[in-house]
């Protein structure tokens, strides 16, 4: 695989996450509300080929009431190891004003369930430490 595959790999795997989260198609069309990916760090740490099969995790390092921060891992999913990462800061934003907007109660619910289930976790070594939410409702490792 090449980087543009990497990252579109990563990209489509946000979708699970913001289906977690309701970002819909549904929400945006909706509401008009969806996000922007303002920063990406990726890593590449192990070549996967074309047709390898791989999964990717997700781990949330921080929120706010308008942005996460998050890393995922992409591993071969039957070898194990571990292929790239990507961190990645993203807003939450009007589309029909173009502008950065609050979360909705649900979607912020639902962030606070999913740093529930990893609150015991620290900040692995994968994260760039460049990327970060200034005043956080939830930092992983705190």
């Amino acid at each position: 695989m090449n980087v543009a595959y990497y990252v579109l790999a990563f990209d489509l795997a946000i979708d699970s996450l913001w289906d977690r989260l309701g970002i819909t198609s549904e929400y945006i069309r909706e509401t008009r509300g969806s996000t922007f990916a303002v920063e990406t760090h990726v890593t590449y740490q192990r070549e996967l080929c074309e047709d390898d099969p791989y999964v990717v995790t997700m781990e949330l390092i921080a929120y706010d009431l308008k942005r996460i921060h998050q890393l995922q891992r992409m591993y071969h999913e039957t070898e194990g190891y571990l292929a790239a990462t990507a961190e990645w800061m993203s807003l939450h934003v009007d589309l029909s004003r173009r502008k950065v907007t609050k979360w909705p109660s649900g979607v912020l619910d639902e962030l606070a369930s999913i740093a529930a289930a990893q609150e015991q976790r620290f900040p692995a070594d994968d994260v760039c430490g460049k990327m970060r939410v200034k005043s956080p409702i939830y930092q992983l490792g705190r």
